[in-house]
């Protein structure tokens, strides 16, 4: 499955023009295709979410050859999954591709495998200077985000075969959002690698994605977190649709940046000729790095926020009610709202703005775990 992702995801197999138009075709008819089936059960913003979706996938094709094989790896594994349950959700007891492999559960799980065994193996690459090792971290890191993918939405088929008015799209609970977390961080990665053109910062992205790893299969085992249940009547709503996975890229991006900062902070302290300024990119590089993390996360976080607020405006009759939750998200817009005036207008650089972002993490942490566990408001439905 590792080579077999890794050879769609190369530009050489998905690339070209004529790779891309019908690439393009494929997109298009399968978004028709959704638009017209489910139309009676879309209101008038979902179906111009549907449409929003489309666009920006065609855009991320083009700009991206590789998320190119992703799409497609993703729609064969899932119209397989699909096929194997029909309309009989028993079938994941009994049907050898869904247990093992296929159904939600199975995919995730193999997804958690594939980024824990990602992280010693970018290492690896790393410390041996291996152009192999490191294609094989990719490929395992790519091989993760397409399971991943594939269990999220043979999951959104499962809450549909569990009840017709249970069904939802599965960004809900902690379980849902902590593999949507692995997944964005992992593809925001993947681009960045393949912009800067170095492997050589996989491990310490891997990192923040295993210790995701390690709470998810926590809280799936101690909470059974991964059974479907009906959706509290707060997030019924075409809002959760396009809030959760911009909040979210936001948090990805917030991640990556504070492990770069990490690996930043070791190549400052390391001497000219050491072992680690041989094998790390040029502070430069890091700086860059870090600053185009952050820069696209507040983007998206900023939008998040701003769709929270129409959210709640929506479901509480008011756009900001100081609840701890939208407290603490102010005091990260805030941080990273002065991360970037201060690279911006002042030049800051350095260790300091690689300290900055690792604080940074643990003042997000704080506004998506801790007031969940710590604090209570209207929120509270998302307590661990």
């Amino acid at each position: 499955m590792t080579s077999a992702v890794n050879s769609l995801s190369n530009p050489s197999y998905a690339g070209g023009r004529a790779g891309f138009l019908a690439w393009a075709v494929a997109v298009l008819a399968a978004a028709g295709y959704a638009l017209f089936s489910l139309q009676p059960l879309m209101n008038g913003y979902e179906v111009i979410i549907l449409l929003l979706a489309a666009a920006g996938t065609l855009w991320l094709g083009h700009a991206w050859p590789s998320f190119r094989g992703l799409t497609l790896a993703v729609a064969v594994l899932t119209l397989v999954g699909l096929q194997q349950y029909g309309d009989q959700l028993a079938n994941a007891d009994t049907r050898f591709l869904l247990v093992y492999v296929l159904a939600s559960q199975s995919a995730i799980m193999w997804m958690s495998a594939l980024f824990i065994l990602a992280t010693p193996t970018y290492f690896a690459a790393l410390l041996a200077r291996s152009p192999f090792t490191g294609q094989v971290a990719s490929g395992l890191t790519w091989s993760a985000v397409a399971m991943g993918l594939t269990g999220l939405l043979v999951r959104w088929r499962e809450t549909y075969l569990v009840g017709a008015d249970i069904g939802y799209i599965p960004i809900s609970n902690l379980y849902e959002v902590f593999v949507l977390f692995c997944l964005i961080t992992a593809l925001i990665y993947l681009f960045y690698e393949r912009r800067f053109q170095t492997r050589a910062l996989g491990g310490f992205a891997m990192l923040v994605i295993s210790a995701a790893v390690g709470f998810l299969l926590w809280y799936s085992h101690s909470r059974g977190a991964h059974v479907i249940e009906p959706l509290v009547p707060a997030l019924q709503s075409y809002w959760m649709k396009i809030h959760v996975p911009a909040n979210f890229i936001g948090y990805g991006c917030f991640s990556l940046a504070a492990m770069i900062g990490v690996a930043a902070l070791l190549r400052y302290r390391a001497a000219p000729a050491g072992r680690l300024a041989q094998l790390l990119p040029e502070p430069a590089l890091l700086e860059e790095f870090m600053y185009r993390a952050i820069a696209l996360g507040f983007a998206f976080f900023t939008l998040a926020t701003i769709l929270g607020s129409l959210w709640a405006a929506e479901a509480w009759g008011g756009y900001w009610s100081w609840d701890p939750k939208e407290t603490w998200a102010l005091i990260v817009w805030l941080n990273y709202a002065a991360w970037l005036h201060m690279r911006m207008t002042k030049g800051w650089r350095g260790p300091a703005m690689a300290w900055w972002a690792i604080v940074g993490l643990f003042v997000t942490l704080f506004a998506f775990l801790g007031v969940n566990m710590f604090l209570s408001g209207l929120h509270s439905y998302g307590e661990l």
